[in-house]
């Protein structure tokens, strides 16, 4: 009798578990990444997988912000620089360090390219920001607003499937 009721204790504390992993995962709403000591939000919705920094081979003749081209996971993917590209790059892209991603678009977008970003903060929900607002009128469009967390940190939201349809982001070519 103790074994069942073991087992049904233990089944109770796995279903608890479960559900509460799953109230969790749900109110994850993006992924925090910092680039060139910028914060920025991507939805999770809109990532898709997050890889090491790896053998990415330069491409001739393409803008300053087309890092080049990695192979990740059999497939090909254009490296975008995103401070490059964002133009916040102070370092002038000597940023490469240990801590460097590669965070895919998602596949839905249908466009094969990951953004280089300089290191991973986490996964943030609504909750940790005390403010939303609008971003400044020079702002581009793939950054619809900015969120302000408890610390003061401003954070921007990126918009990855408007980045995605965005004709300077597809145009590489120098």
């Amino acid at each position: 009798m103790a074994k069942r009721q073991s087992l049904k204790e233990l089944q109770e504390r796995l279903a608890r578990r479960l559900t509460a992993a799953r109230a969790e995962a749900a109110t994850a709403s993006w992924l925090a990444i910092e680039v060139a000591g910028q914060g920025f939000l991507v939805p999770l919705v809109q990532s898709g997988e997050i890889f090491p920094w790896s053998g990415v081979q330069k491409v001739p003749f393409t803008k300053p912000w087309y890092a080049g081209v990695a192979s990740l996971r059999g497939g090909l993917f254009g490296v975008v620089d995103l401070a490059g590209f964002l133009g916040v790059d102070a370092a002038g892209g000597d940023r490469l360090s240990m801590d460097a991603r590669l965070v895919s678009l998602n596949p839905t977008f249908g466009v094969n390219a990951v953004l280089w970003v300089d290191r991973l903060l986490g996964l943030r929900n609504p909750s940790v920001f005390t403010s939303v607002e609008p971003t400044p009128p020079e702002a581009p469009g793939f950054v619809p607003r900015q969120l302000t967390d408890a610390q003061g940190r401003v954070w921007k939201e990126l918009d990855l499937g408007v980045l995605a349809s965005q004709a300077e982001f597809l145009a590489i070519a120098a």
